[in-house]
């Protein structure tokens, strides 16, 4: 995957140098879009996750790449384990849990996974992990990067619906 038909994102068009604010910028991002929407539990159609649950994913995507980044840096291309999105969902409760937490969170998360891509030079960027998503491929930390600043740029778009939902009903 080069580009995202959906929500138009270019994985080529985020530069190396880039992805440590963009993935810091996150937080604040996050923290903007759930102050846009009333209902933050509300799931705007049957099988669409909230905008909590949105945010409590990308949450759990930042902490899951950091330690996939962890494990390509130790061990010679790694098969990453599946998040279990949907069971995650489920397990922990996210459209029970409290947004600010969630929120501070996901800063955290983002600040902390910036750090490390920050850290990497070029031959640790290119190092290779198998990514489970869409089908097994080795993949670059380089790539996981900016997949990981797709899922929040997909994921804030997913809010914005939800919110623009909420003004249509």
């Amino acid at each position: 995957m080069d580009r995202c038909d959906e929500c138009g994102f270019d994985y080529a068009g985020v530069s190396t140098d880039e992805l440590p604010s963009l993935l810091r910028t996150l937080g604040g991002r996050y923290a903007a879009a759930l102050a846009e929407v009333r209902k933050v539990r509300r799931r705007p159609a049957d099988g669409v996750w909230s905008p909590l649950e949105y945010a409590c994913h990308v949450r759990d995507v930042l902490g899951v790449q950091a330690e996939r980044l962890a494990l390509a840096l130790r061990v010679e291309e790694p098969e990453f384990t599946p998040m279990g999105r949907e069971e995650r969902a489920v397990a922990q409760a996210y459209n029970e849990q409290d947004p600010a937490t969630v929120l501070a969170a996901l800063g955290a998360a983002a600040d902390d996974l910036a750090a490390r891509i920050g850290a990497l030079g070029p031959m640790e960027l290119a190092r290779t992990g198998v990514y489970p998503w869409p089908r097994p491929q080795a993949r670059t930390l380089l790539w996981l990067g900016r997949h990981t600043i797709h899922e929040g740029e997909h994921h804030l778009l997913d809010i914005r619906r939800a919110a623009r939902s909420e003004t249509a009903s």
